[in-house]
């Protein structure tokens, strides 16, 4: 089984689709990889050759990737709510930063529905 950057890399299936096991790696990236290291996209992951797995595993850790990719992705978060962005602020309240209504849908975003709470407290009889 064929291992780069830390993932194993389903063997059974064509190498164009298993490199998008790869956190960060879709397929056009893996297009792009495999046609500059001029790999042939229809080969199975298992019947890499040697030569074929060390160039490839070179070549796909120069990209940002894996646990990078997350740290940039939060670095990035963090940058917005630090300068106060709008964005950011969105982020901070786990609402939708991407312009959604959010005032009857993101339910997903906000949590369980709380229905109309008046803010009163039942008295309980002692």
């Amino acid at each position: 089984m064929l291992r780069i950057a830390g993932v194993s890399i389903p063997g059974s299936k064509r190498i164009v689709i298993a490199l998008t096991a790869i956190k960060g790696v879709g397929q056009p990236l893996s297009r792009r990889i495999l046609t500059e290291l001029k790999i042939h996209e229809d080969i199975r992951a298992d019947n890499l050759k040697q030569d074929d797995a060390t160039r490839l595993r070179a070549r796909v850790e120069k990209e940002v990737i894996e646990g990078n990719l997350t740290r940039k992705v939060s670095m990035d978060i963090k940058r917005l709510q630090d300068i106060g962005t709008w964005r950011g602020y969105r982020h901070r309240r786990k609402l939708p930063v991407h312009g959604q209504t959010s005032r009857r849908n993101a339910r997903t975003k906000r949590g369980k529905k709380k229905t109309g709470l008046s803010g009163r407290t039942t008295l309980t009889k002692t």
